[in-house]
């Protein structure tokens, strides 16, 4: 689950990470006071879950509280479109006023999980306020690593090496290295999946500040932080994986026009391959799961055909644990109730899987039966091919 920079903020402040003074607000005129608390001058940032919002003029700076008013009107209400929005972009529903910094150097300095490893790494980089992909492409040696248990932390004279390699000297040498071990510990203690600082500040005081933070929380672990489950804002989601969410269904929208619904997530990827095999792009990943009910059957095939961009539906189940019968009674199930008007090829395998086809032949839909994986594939796509 990803939160906004100012949510990030206030959890990693809670675990003793540096982060600047600031005021959320979502009326233009709460900028006059928010301003003024902070010592007039300041920063006004458009609150949405992407990166780039800079560049797409979402961050203003703020010489005075009337200019913060300013502002903070033209920001709010906008779409923002960045490189990581896509064209759409994101409403701005939310900003953060927060004060302006006397900034001496801007780093880099993130926590991720090294799946390769096994263990969360902490990257740094002297290269701060550029896209971290950028620079891994361009200049590799310029972002050190540090791997660490999170059971133990980060140990001493790892941050000491990140701390020299990033050329912190004097106190800000100091603060650097209990910047990252508070953040370290962050990581570890909130679940989180993704903390990043880009920009990661010194000020001409010697002080070391997160000037931006971009997190993400491990959604199995949500239960273990309510806290943290209740910042999250279904208005930065996707809609259909919102509705999605409600089945416990793992949806992920994309951009092609071949809905898929499978069983496992081995199969979900499987079949997005195959279908790029023959010439088509899958519109979704969709795993229904291998304990599926017919209601949440139901529901996924709903959730694939409200996307406009879906003009073709391959449904690909290998009954296990999961009924292929059940599965078939749910596809029959929705179908029949928002009047299917798109292609639609099923493959199924497994357990009771002559009876599913036979509730499927029964049906009365127009549907095509796949006769394996390749063969559903190939004429999901052709089937596609020829209605457009």
């Amino acid at each position: 689950m990803k939160v906004h920079e100012y949510q990030g903020k206030q959890v990693l402040a809670q675990h003793g990470v540096p982060v600047p003074r600031g005021v959320v607000i979502t009326e233009a005129g709460q900028a006059r006071a928010a301003a003024e608390q902070l010592g007039g001058r300041v920063v006004v940032k458009a609150q949405i879950h992407a990166g780039g919002r800079g560049k797409g003029g979402g961050v203003k700076l703020a010489a005075n509280p009337d200019e913060a008013v300013k502002l903070a009107g033209q920001i709010l209400g906008m779409t923002l479109v960045t490189k990581q929005t896509g064209p759409e972009g994101k409403l701005v529903r939310t900003v953060l006023i927060e004060e302006a910094l006397p900034i001496a150097r801007e780093l880099y300095l993130g926590v991720v999980l090294d799946r390769s490893e096994g263990f969360p790494v902490m990257m740094a980089s002297q290269f701060g306020g550029m896209e971290i992909e950028e620079v891994a492409a361009e200049n590799p040696a310029a972002i050190l690593k540090a791997h660490f248990d999170p059971d133990v932390g980060l140990h001493p004279y790892l941050s000491r090496q990140l701390a020299f390699g990033l050329g912190l000297e004097g106190d800000a040498f100091k603060a650097g290295i209990t910047f990252m071990h508070a953040l370290a510990r962050a990581y570890a203690q909130t679940d989180a999946s993704l903390l990043e600082i880009n920009p990661l500040i010194t000020t001409t005081d010697g002080r070391v500040i997160a000037l931006d933070a971009k997190m993400n929380v491990d959604d199995s672990a949500l239960f273990r932080h309510p806290e943290i489950a209740a910042m999250r804002d279904i208005h930065e989601e996707e809609p259909l994986e919102v509705e999605a969410s409600k089945f416990d269904l793992n949806y992920i929208k994309l951009d092609g026009n071949i809905g898929c619904m499978v069983n496992g997530a081995g199969l979900a990827m499987a079949t997005m391959d195959i279908i790029k095999h023959y010439g088509g792009t899958p519109a979704n990943f969709l795993d229904v799961g291998g304990d599926a009910s017919q209601a949440r059957v139901a529901a996924a095939f709903r959730i694939l055909l409200s996307d406009p961009s879906v003009k073709g539906v391959l449904v690909n189940i290998f009954g296990g644990i999961v009924r292929c019968d059940m599965v078939a009674r749910g596809v029959v199930a929705a179908a029949q109730e928002v009047k299917l008007g798109v292609p639609l090829v099923v493959r199924l395998e497994g357990t009771n899987v002559d009876e599913g086809r036979r509730v499927l032949a029964e049906s009365g839909l127009a549907l095509t039966v796949g006769e394996g994986m390749a063969d559903a594939a190939e004429k999901v796509v052709a089937a596609v091919g020829r209605a457009s």
